[in-house]
């Protein structure tokens, strides 16, 4: 007789944290783990009935999801950013403050769908865009291009507008698209950009045709964002300590809890 081999279950204090016959992932294991120290903790402090019982689905009840809320409140405590702290912040981040800078700019998309083969699309995709950066700018040889190959709707648009996105933000793009374009490497480039600029709908080529420096907002005009945005930081460190804490003095089977992981979310 053949004896299956038993997937071991990952628990916190001897709760477990999924079913033998479904193992989460890493990332949705340490999520689990973060709940049930924190659930746990709650119990201790008398905010939640000792009853209160996890799924081994990793869901929790509404009252312990309350529970957690306020040992939060009580024990991960933050302080007010200074005056100083903020007007840190705002003058070397001035791209999250306020200003704005923007590009004109169009693009030839490789987009990436299911069944696609990912290494010869790159590949295609590098050739031309080693094409288009040997090509006479005055030429209208990227609109030709973008009406050739480009899978986004601007391959359509008329004549030399064709691969045309106009003048756009960082807010007006795909985070990991802004990114790449309005990067510090990217720096004051006009012309199309020398590396393909990867995104969630595929591979781009993009050209700068011109940058418009954006115009800083007075610092307060926009202190109580950078407050927030300096508080809500100060709160993520601080509620990892405390889950470090916790981990620290539970016993943790079949887990590697690692408290750089985003903790769960408020």
């Amino acid at each position: 007789m053949i004896e299956c081999e038993r997937i071991p279950v990952a628990s916190i204090n001897g709760v477990p944290l999924h079913g033998a016959d479904a193992v989460p992932g890493a990332a949705e294991l340490r999520q689990r783990a973060c709940t049930e120290l924190l659930r746990q903790a709650a119990q201790r402090a008398g905010m939640l009935p000792v009853g209160d019982v996890p799924s081994t689905d990793g869901a929790i009840s509404a009252t312990a999801a309350a529970a957690i809320e306020r040992l939060i409140d009580r024990e991960v405590r933050v302080p007010e950013p200074s005056e100083e702290a903020c007007r840190r912040h705002y003058a070397a981040h001035p791209e999250s403050c306020g200003a704005r800078e923007r590009l004109r700019l169009r693009h030839v998309l490789f987009a990436v769908t299911p069944g696609v083969d990912v290494n010869a699309l790159r590949k295609r995709a590098e050739a031309l865009l080693v094409s288009l950066r040997c090509a006479d700018p005055a030429s209208d040889t990227f609109a030709e291009a973008a009406r050739q190959w480009s899978n986004c709707p601007s391959a359509a648009q008329d004549g030399g507008q064709a691969g045309e996105l106009g003048w756009m933000s960082r807010d007006d793009c795909a985070p990991e698209f802004a990114r790449e374009v309005f990067s510090r490497e990217s720096g004051a480039h006009v012309g199309v950009l020398p590396q393909l600029v990867r995104s969630r709908f595929g591979l781009h080529i993009v050209e700068v045709e011109a940058r418009e420096s954006g115009e800083a907002v007075p610092f307060e005009e926009v202190r109580a964002a950078v407050a927030s945005g300096l508080r809500n930081q100060a709160f993520v460190t601080a509620l990892r300590q405390y889950l470090r804490l916790l981990a620290g003095a539970a016993a943790l089977e079949n887990i590697d809890f690692d408290s750089t992981a985003s903790p769960m979310p408020r």
